[in-house]
C-alpha cells in the first residue's frame, strides 16, 4: 500500500530537510528574484536530480505574459530559471491572449520535451489548445500551434504519462465533459478520445496508484473556489466511479483548486492555486499531502507541514515561539501601532523607508542549529508586493510579502539558518521601500 501519512523521516531525511516547511496559501518567495513565485495552474517534472515548476505568470494579471520555469532539489527553496514562452508581437502568444494550465511532459524516445496549454482570447470564445516542444525541460520552446482537439472545445487542461509511455492530454470541452485524449507517438498531436464524463469538471489532474487511475477536478465556478472531487477507474477507458470529494465537505478543497498531484517517493502532493481574481498577481499556492489507499483519496488541511523530497513521507510542522511584533526592539522610525485585526491588537508599522525603519527579535530561541523556516504574519494595503530584508545572525535576505486583501494579517515565509540557542532576527527595510507592518513571527523551537 502506498500512503502520504505524517510520519516521521528516515536520517538522511530529517538531517537535510528536518524543519523546512510549506507553508499553504503564503507568500513564497524566489531564492533569487526576491518575489512571489509565479507559477500559477501549474505542473512539476522531475528532470535529474532537480524538480522544474512550471506556470503562468499572472503578474499583469490574466492576459499572458510568461510561461515561468523554477527549480528545486527539495521541493521548498525555489530559484527562478526563465520563461519558456514569453508574449510576442502578435499570435496565440501575442497581447491580450490568454495562455493558461501549462504542463510539460519529457518524451524518452524523441527525447524531447513537450508542454501543452489552454490557448484562447480574452473572452475565452476560442477554446483552444496549443502546444510547444523544447530541448531542455527549462530551456526555450519552439510554439507550434493552437487547436481544438479533434474539433472539440478545450479550456482548463492537463496531462498525463502511463507507465507505458504512452501520453494522454486532459481537456476540459463546457459542451460535452471532461475529455481523455490519447496523443501520438511523439506527444505532439491529438490522435484518438479515450474517455469523456458527462459530468462538468475542469482543472484536471491524474496520477496512478497501484493500477488505479485517479482524476481529479473542479467544479465550474470560475475563479471562485469549490469542494473538488475525484473519479477512479482500473482503465482509462472507463467505467470511472462517481464522483467524490477527497477535502473536507464544504471547505472548498481549503479555499484552492486543483492545479496538479505530484508522485513524490512513495507519497503524493496536492497543489491547488487559491486565486484572488480581483488582483491574479497575489494568488498563492495550497500544497498539501494526499493520503491514497486502493481507490480513496483523502486530504486534510494544515497551517505547515514538512515534506521529505527522498521518500515522500509527511509530518506535521515543528513546535514553534510565537515572538508578537511590539516586542521587538525599533528603530528609524518604525513604531508600534493599533491593528484591531491583529494578534494583540498591534502591529509593527513603517518598516523601511527613510532612514529605513527596523524590528529586532533578540531573542529567538532554537533548539538546533539547522535551515527552518520561518512565518511572518504582515499587513500590506497596497496592490502589489512590499519587501523586506529579513536578517538572522547577520545574514540578510529578501522577502516578499503579497498584499493581504484586507481580510487580516496574511503569511509569508523565509527559509533561513538558525543556532541552537538564542538568535537574532532583524526585520528591515528595502531599496528605501516601505515594508509589510508586522503581526507577530513564528520560529520553529524545535
Amino acid at each position: 500500500m502506498r500512503l502520504l501519512r505524517l510520519v516521521g523521516f528516515g536520517l538522511s531525511g530529517l538531517i537535510v530537510n528536518a524543519t523546512l516547511q510549506i507553508v499553504p496559501g503564503a507568500t513564497w518567495t524566489a531564492t533569487n528574484t526576491g518575489q512571489h513565485i509565479q507559477a500559477h495552474g501549474a505542473g512539476i517534472i522531475k528532470d535529474g536530480e532537480k524538480w522544474y515548476w512550471i506556470g503562468e505568470d499572472k503578474t499583469n494579471g490574466t492576459a499572458f505574459t510568461n510561461i515561468n520555469c523554477y527549480s528545486s532539489t527539495n521541493l521548498v527553496e525555489w530559484s527562478y530559471e526563465g520563461a519558456l514562452i514569453s508574449r510576442t508581437a502578435s499570435g496565440d502568444t501575442g497581447p491580450d491572449r490568454v495562455i493558461e494550465r501549462p504542463k510539460v511532459m519529457h518524451n524518452k524516445r524523441t527525447g524531447k520535451y513537450v508542454l501543452w496549454a489552454h490557448i484562447d482570447s480574452a473572452d475565452y470564445g476560442e477554446a483552444k489548445i496549443g502546444v510547444a516542444i523544447g530541448d531542455s525541460v527549462c530551456g526555450k520552446y519552439s510554439y507550434l500551434r493552437s487547436e481544438r482537439p479533434l474539433g472539440f472545445e478545450s479550456r482548463d487542461s492537463g496531462v498525463f504519462v502511463d507507465d507505458d509511455g504512452k501520453g494522454y492530454l486532459l481537456t476540459e470541452d463546457r459542451r460535452n465533459g471532461l475529455r481523455i485524449n490519447a496523443l501520438s507517438d511523439d506527444y505532439l498531436s491529438v490522435s484518438s478520445n479515450v474517455y469523456v464524463w458527462k459530468e462538468k469538471y475542469e482543472s484536471p489532474a491524474m496520477i496512478k496508484h497501484e493500477g488505479v487511475y485517479f482524476m481529479f477536478a473542479s467544479q465550474l465556478t470560475g475563479w471562485s473556489p469549490n469542494d473538488n472531487y475525484y473519479s477512479t477507474s482500473t482503465s482509462l477507458s472507463g467505467p470511472w466511479s462517481s464522483w467524490q470529494k477527497f477535502a473536507d465537505s464544504g471547505s472548498n478543497t481549503y479555499a484552492s483548486q486543483t492545479s496538479f498531484v505530484l508522485s513524490v517517493g512513495d507519497g503524493y502532493v496536492y497543489m491547488g492555486d487559491r486565486w484572488h481574481s480581483e488582483n491574479l498577481m497575489r494568488s498563492t499556492y495550497v500544497w498539501l499531502p494526499v493520503e491514497i489507499s486502493g481507490t480513496t483519496a483523502s486530504m486534510k488541511n494544515a497551517v505547515n507541514w514538512i515534506l521529505d523530497p527522498g521518500t515522500g513521507a509527511s509530518r506535521a510542522g515543528p513546535k514553534e515561539n510565537m515572538y508578537e511584533g511590539e516586542t521587538a526592539e525599533l528603530a528609524n522610525g518604525a513604531i508600534s501601532q493599533a491593528c484591531s485585526s491583529c494578534s494583540g491588537s498591534k502591529a509593527i508599522g513603517y518598516i523601511g523607508g527613510v532612514p529605513s525603519g527596523s524590528a529586532t527579535f533578540s531573542k529567538v530561541e532554537s533548539s538546533a542549529t539547522t535551515r527552518t523556516t520561518l512565518r511572518i504574519k504582515h499587513l500590506n494595503g497596497d496592490k502589489q508586493q512590499r519587501y523586506a530584508a529579513i536578517s538572522v545572525n547577520g545574514k540578510s535576505q529578501r522577502a516578499a510579502f503579497l498584499p493581504d486583501g484586507g481580510g487580516g494579517p496574511a503569511s509569508s515565509v523565509v527559509h533561513v539558518n538558525v543556532e541552537q540557542g538564542v538568535n537574532e532576527v532583524k526585520v528591515g527595510g528595502v531599496d528605501e521601500g516601505w515594508g509589510p507592518d508586522i503581526d507577530r513571527v513564528f520560529v520553529p523551537v524545535e
